[in-house]
């Protein structure tokens, strides 16, 4: 197990997940292409995704992130990264908003036909889940302070307590 470790530079179980991965990407991947007109289509979609990610959706979130930085207060030892706990539920809101864009913007009229749902649902079922999203990583973080807070409490009262018990014995 070392020697593949060192070879590999990871667990075994890695590799099988990413062995996963690609055969899961290739077969979705044949069967997005195996017709002509449909696989023009793809790629014109994966080119035109790379593009706007890369001129117009980075930037904007780089841009966000760095204001989010100098907005929140910094860190000291022992304490989770505030940034993180709004980064999550962001990005999960951004990639289910992408998803469901046609059905968020009512931009498409056949999809309640093969939901059987109203259009105008979409729009504050996403709104519903990006608020419990971040409601959900506001009490982590808050739990998580809260532990921080009782751990160093109990580290205090036990330095108390042996100071005092070195005192007692002097």
């Amino acid at each position: 197990m070392k020697r593949f470790r060192q070879w590999y530079g990871s667990s075994p179980l890695h590799l099988v997940a990413m062995a996963g991965s690609f055969a899961l990407a290739w077969y979705a991947g044949s069967r997005l292409l195996s017709e002509t007109s449909s696989a023009v289509r793809v790629l014109i979609w994966i080119a035109g995704a790379a593009v706007v990610h890369d001129l117009v959706l980075f930037p904007l979130y780089s841009t966000a992130d760095r204001a989010l930085q100098t907005i929140l207060p910094k860190r000291p030892a022992r304490r989770p990264a505030y940034i993180n706990y709004l980064r999550f539920p962001a990005a999960l809101s951004a990639v289910l908003f992408v998803v469901w864009l046609p059905l968020i913007l009512n931009l498409v009229a056949a999809y309640p036909i093969t939901t059987a749902l109203d259009e105008s649902v979409f729009l504050p079922r996403w709104i519903l889940v990006t608020a419990a999203l971040f409601t959900a990583s506001a009490l982590v973080l808050a739990v998580r302070l809260l532990g921080a807070r009782c751990r160093a409490l109990l580290i205090e009262r036990r330095a108390r307590r042996r100071a005092a018990d070195d005192s007692k014995t002097r």
